[in-house]
């Protein structure tokens, strides 16, 4: 396995500056970073190889981040692309002070095979400020979970529900959970559950062609357009979740 966590880190490097998922999934998170009080600072809990980092110091220079991933080389990356610092390190074992931070910013980290929800929380908990915000984005429903998840180590989905409750035990006041990447649903079931079923089949983390990634891309926009207008989806492909530190 860790072979092919590496092979699909390469891949995350490669194409997260393009494809319409992160680019989607970090325009919802800017869009709650830019909610943050003045000298805020930021940890990116799980930051892959800085692709969040990368659009943070892009659209938010001023911003005071730092990063964090189990693997070293995957730090590494993260690092030289964002031009922030980044530390190798577990989520289960932060290596900041108590209230270090005034947001805590993890993406699909809970899910990972190697992680354990309930104490990774707890971490984060721990090095938020008074009144800090955590957010998460974390993939939903155990019933789409296919070769794509095998491919990423994802080991659990989620639902609205479940993460407000794991929030709530966390000592967290949640502020917003909804469902994203709901217009693509459909698509995403063919995909995973017909198209690339087979438990070998590569993971999404690829690059597409640009038409197709460009209407992928206006999709997640419109989908947007339309939550910020005040429409809830009532499922999707992914939970966004925000949370307050009393």
């Amino acid at each position: 396995m860790p072979g092919v966590e590496l092979a699909e880190y390469d891949k995350m490097d490669a194409v997260e500056q393009e494809l319409w998922w992160y680019r989607a999934l970090h325009t919802h998170i800017l869009d709650l970073v830019r909610q943050r009080p003045a000298g805020t600072r930021l940890l990116d809990a799980g930051c892959g190889t800085g692709g969040l980092l990368t659009r943070l110091r892009e659209d938010l220079p001023d911003l005071d981040a730092i990063g964090l991933d189990y693997a070293h080389a995957a730090a590494s990356r993260a690092q030289a692309k964002a031009g922030l610092p980044v530390v190798a390190g577990t989520v289960l074992d932060l290596p900041f002070a108590d209230r270090s931070f005034g947001m805590v910013v993890s993406l699909d980290v809970l899910c990972h095979a190697a992680v354990e929800p309930e104490p990774a929380l707890r971490e984060m908990v721990r090095v938020l400020q008074p009144g800090g915000k955590l957010v998460l984005n974390l993939p939903a429903y155990d019933w789409l979970r296919s070769a794509h998840d095998i491919r990423v180590r994802n080991s659990r989905r989620f639902t609205a529900r479940g993460i407000r409750r794991l929030l709530t035990e966390a000592g967290l006041s949640p502020i917003r959970i909804c469902y994203w990447n709901a217009l693509l649903l459909p698509l995403m079931v063919v995909q995973r559950k017909i198209l690339a079923r087979a438990p070998d089949s590569s993971s999404d983390v690829t690059p597409l062609h640009p038409w197709l990634n460009r209407g992928l891309l206006a999709a997640t926009r419109m989908e947007r357009r339309l939550m910020a207008a005040g429409l809830p989806f009532p499922a999707g492909g992914s939970v966004l979740a925000m949370a307050r530190k009393e």
